[in-house]
């Protein structure tokens, strides 16, 4: 580490509802994911005075206390992408204009890195240039869920992009085919979440109620199609954005996502039978930074299809949008 002086910094009006691990690599686009986390974890970042999270969401004002920070590599020692990478992250490009992009995440693509994973979006993203001129992450998927991931084209855009994601301002639907029948076939997951374990082990599971551990997780759904009682092809909409969100709430109540190595019981390993994940960010409607909405759609990915065409489904099956016909029928 660097000798020099911790620094306390004030939040902008424009940064206003970012993520601190955001806010942080704005500044310092040299730090990694991993480096947040253990400063975090260890106390040293703090705002106005409290220890935080890197997802602890920002407002405007507030005072970020940052402990002194590894000096970034030497401008030769940065690599550069190639242009073969630049054209591939930039033919998964579903919308773009000046402030915003959403591309289409392939399965097993993860967002951002670590120390054990060199190639991911974050790092490719340098295909639209350096500093100002990068695009920033606003949100997260798994690196085994595929679909619409948008990003902001400058930090404004990406800070009134992370406010909408943060006041719940965001529609996603997420796409999934699960173990079984739920019953009722539609309806509102509300199970606090909490995470255990350490490392690449780590699980999110549903936690009491009363156990202050537990963060409040909300997940709406409806059944679109059944194959038989072996498995169900689900909408699934997150109200609120915790880690293995969806994973963790359909395994919960008993109907895993079919293709999780991480959140699933006998029955779906056995009915998953090779597929991977089957899981999918079919659809974002989310408010443009400049006004209005952006309305992305992802085509299905080829692990989903995989899918589909095992248990007999198929896209047409669908209405636009299943959670307003649910909303109707209250």
């Amino acid at each position: 580490m660097s000798v020099r002086e911790v620094k306390s910094l004030i939040v902008a009006d424009g940064e206003d509802g970012s993520r601190l691990d955001r806010w942080l690599r704005r500044r310092w686009p040299h730090l990694g994911q991993i480096q947040i986390q253990k400063l975090a974890r260890t106390g040293q970042l703090r705002v106005d005075g409290a220890r935080a999270k890197p997802e602890t969401r920002l407002a405007a004002g507030q005072i970020v206390r940052v402990p002194p920070l590894p000096d970034a590599p030497p401008a030769g020692e940065k690599k550069q992408i190639s242009s073969r990478d630049a054209s591939y992250v930039r033919s998964l490009v579903l919308y773009e204009d000046d402030e915003v992009i959403a591309l289409n995440k392939p399965a097993g693509l993860a967002v951002q890195g670590g120390t054990k994973t060199p190639h991911h979006i974050d790092r490719l993203l340098s295909a639209w240039g350096e500093g100002l001129e990068r695009p920033r992450l606003v949100h997260r998927l798994d690196r085994d869920t595929s679909g619409v991931l948008i990003l902001g084209k400058s930090p404004g855009a990406a800070a009134k992009l992370s406010g909408a994601f943060a006041r719940r301002k965001a529609k996603k639907t997420y796409w999934a085919i699960v173990s079984g029948n739920p019953k009722p076939s539609e309806g509102v997951i509300e199970l606090p979440l909490m995470k255990t374990g350490v490392g690449d082990r780590e699980l999110v599971v549903a936690a009491d109620p009363k156990d202050p551990r537990g963060d409040p997780a909300e997940t709406e759904y409806v059944t679109l199609s059944r194959a038989a009682h072996r498995a169900a092809w689900m909408a699934l909409r997150p109200h609120t954005g915790r880690t293995h969100q969806l994973r963790a709430h359909m395994q919960a109540i008993g109907h895993p996502i079919l293709g999780d190595p991480k959140y699933s019981n006998e029955k779906s390993a056995e009915l998953s039978g090779g597929i991977k994940l089957q899981l999918h960010a079919r659809r974002l409607v989310v408010p443009h930074p400049s006004g209005g909405l952006i309305d992305v759609t992802a085509p299905i990915s080829p692990e989903l299809r995989a899918g589909f065409e095992r248990f007999g489904f198929h896209e047409s099956e669908m209405d636009e949008d299943p959670f307003t016909s649910r909303r109707s029928k209250r």
